[in-house]
């Protein structure tokens, strides 16, 4: 496989910042990094969302929604407050 002229560059360039010690060792981390990456995205049941999920529901039980009408008229007037600055 070959790298793409960008990519060498790239790679050729942080190598000369001594990010990394060879074109070899880049590429390799980089790869184990986008691997472990990968992995997580794969594996990711959202278990992290529930909370908020939760929260969020228990909101709309109360009664404390906000509209998308409201919602943005509140975004508008602050994008008008901010441009009058």
């Amino acid at each position: 496989m070959a790298l793409s002229p960008e990519q060498s560059a790239w790679i050729a360039d942080h190598v000369a910042r001594g990010e990394f010690a060879s074109p070899e060792e880049a590429v390799r981390q980089l790869l184990d990094e986008r691997i472990a990456e990968r992995a997580i995205e794969e594996h990711d049941d959202m278990v992290w969302a529930r909370p908020l999920v939760d929260e969020a529901l228990e909101d709309v039980a109360r009664g404390k929604i906000t509209t998308r009408e409201q919602h943005e008229a509140t975004m508008d007037a602050l994008a008008a407050s901010v441009r009058a600055k």
